[in-house]
């Protein structure tokens, strides 16, 4: 495969996974797979260079794939199963009164376990489910704690019509402590391996919401989280209308004021400054596109007290692009940073985003951009 290890990223899209990588001095796709496909989620596990795909086949159902080290074939893995739903139980409803089907419809997330942890994955779903596997992703067990939390009837659909956990963030010297983002369900917490949470969205507002619901933490619409591998206390989240960070481990969260935007979808911090985080705004969620049709990305190095608006080599007339929740990442050496948009542009910065290179202008939409590697700070 072109490119050597950590000059390469993988980009999943409404129509298969196109690998990205330096050769020669340029980026430029390199591989194709899973062609015609569509490809929600893409992982690369840097513990063993597998590389890991979830295919959505609409009513066929959800499938995962697994890839070895070095290329070869993919194969066919296990994929998240709900249990049934036990004799004598009422079928869950959202706090919207829609119902919640115990069926898996979509593979949201896809995170890998510790070093400590050979063979674990963490896989997050629509409707609103958190898995573990310990066997790289042969078989999976529904994390119980989170499902059967009381709380979790408050949640709602957001974008999709139920709720969804769609980041998974694992302490990187802790692999029993975890933090989730739900869409619509806020920032939850365990502690011990996903036998017990707790709801950590304190601070944050629902502007969707009436005033008397706007700041309930189980409702909130995180449309992506991270946490700093160098200062894992430190937290970023997009959140559906505005911008927040916790500098406590999310015991509470400040909005961040100044931005382009408030709207967004996407949220990259570095791996060992956790002042220093990017975005991608968009208007507002009536209008997806962004600001004055300039596509630009907002970079802060002071925990969001300024920003700079970084739009060099990014088009600035008609820019229609959309970049959703898990289409912009940064490598762990805290200067390559890589988004593709919903138009099928995808582009690559060396220099934290100061400059920018288009690399394709007519992929798929794309759902999902990861480089390989591992943040520089784990």
């Amino acid at each position: 495969m072109s490119g050597t290890r950590g000059e390469r990223f993988h980009v999943g899209t409404r129509k298969g996974i196109f690998t990205v990588a330096k050769v020669g001095g340029a980026w430029q796709v390199v591989e194709a797979g899973h062609v015609g496909d569509n490809v929600p989620i893409v992982m690369h596990d840097p513990r063993d260079d597998t590389l890991y795909a979830a295919l959505d086949h609409g009513h066929f159902g959800g499938k995962l794939h697994r890839r070895p080290a070095g290329g070869g074939d993919w194969e066919e893995i296990g994929v998240p199963t709900y249990p049934d739903l036990p004799e004598g139980v009422e079928e869950d409803t959202d706090a919207s009164g829609r119902v919640i089907p115990w069926t898996l419809k979509l593979v949201w997330s896809l995170v890998p376990g510790l070093d400590d942890q050979p063979g674990r994955l963490w896989c997050g779903t629509l409707p609103g489910g958190l898995f573990r596997s310990d066997d790289r992703g042969d078989t999976w067990e529904l994390v119980r704690g989170l499902w059967d939390h009381p709380d979790r009837k408050e949640w709602m659909g957001g974008g999709a019509d139920w709720p969804g956990v769609h980041s998974i963030a694992v302490h990187p010297t802790d692999g029993d402590r975890l933090t989730v983002g739900v869409s619509c369900g806020g920032i939850w917490v365990t502690e011990d391996g996903g036998a017990s949470w707790a709801c950590r969205a304190d601070g944050m507002r629902a502007e969707f919401m009436p005033p008397d619901r706007a700041g309930d933490p189980r409702i909130q619409d995180p449309h992506c989280l991270v946490q700093c591998v160098g200062a894992p206390d430190r937290f970023w989240v997009q959140h559906h209308n505005a911008i927040y960070r916790s500098v406590d481990d999310c015991a509470s969260w400040q909005e961040v004021e100044g931005e382009p935007t408030h709207f967004g979808f996407a949220v990259s911090v570095h791996p060992e400054d956790p002042e220093t985080a990017w975005f991608v705004p968009a208007i507002k969620d009536e209008h997806r596109v962004p600001q004055d049709a300039h596509l630009v990305v907002s970079r802060t190095r002071d925990g969001g007290e300024t920003f700079d608006v970084l739009r060099n080599g990014l088009p600035q007339e008609h820019a229609y692009d959309l970049v959703l929740r898990h289409a912009m990442d940064l490598h762990g050496d805290g200067r390559c940073l890589a988004f593709g948009s919903t138009t099928g542009n995808v582009f690559v910065s060396e220099d934290q985003g100061d400059s920018w290179t288009c690399v394709s202008t007519h992929l798929p939409p794309v759902y999902c951009v990861r480089w390989e590697g591992r943040a520089s700070a784990g």
